[in-house]
């Protein structure tokens, strides 16, 4: 690349650092702002989520597991029934990498902790919802998780 290109990227890049107020991430070869909303329920949709010592495991293993992976946790929210979790990624993960790496992680974790949630196999489904979180600002996702509860009717 030249200096020319150099320079107009790096200009591109600033802009809209400072027009968005979005914090960028590098690596060695990249910059980037790769944020995903992940959501994904309890196999069979069993209700395994309403116990505090639970949810609080939920919590620490997930937290630990995006760390671990090296993302950023934006959001996260355990409702009674499913997951909801905002995170920045690095480049190198596809969502089906961070889905399948965070709730296989989470989901071992649990299993060994509580072996009772894993009565009829995992603890997880296999499915989740996946968006990424360019189409409107983290903020609008971040207060959309945390106020989930208010949400219940």
């Amino acid at each position: 690349m030249n200096i020319l290109a150099e320079y107009c990227v790096y200009d591109i890049i600033s802009t809209m650092k400072n027009r968005t107020n979005t914090q960028y991430e590098s690596t060695r070869h990249a910059k980037f702002l790769l944020s995903y909303h992940l959501i994904w329920c309890p196999k069979y949709r069993r209700s395994i989520l309403d116990r505090e010592e639970v949810v609080e495991a939920v919590r620490e293993t997930i937290e630990s597991r995006i760390a671990e992976i090296g993302c950023t946790l934006i959001a996260l929210e355990v409702m009674p029934d499913h997951v909801h979790l905002s995170l920045s990624a690095p480049p190198r993960f596809s969502p089906a990498q961070l889905a399948g790496k965070i709730k296989g992680g989470s989901g071992s974790t649990l299993a060994a902790r509580f072996p009772e949630l894993r009565k009829k196999g995992s603890i997880w489904s296999r499915s989740y919802f996946c968006a990424t979180t360019g189409t409107v600002s983290l903020e609008v996702i971040r207060q959309y998780i945390e106020t989930q509860w208010s949400r219940i009717a």
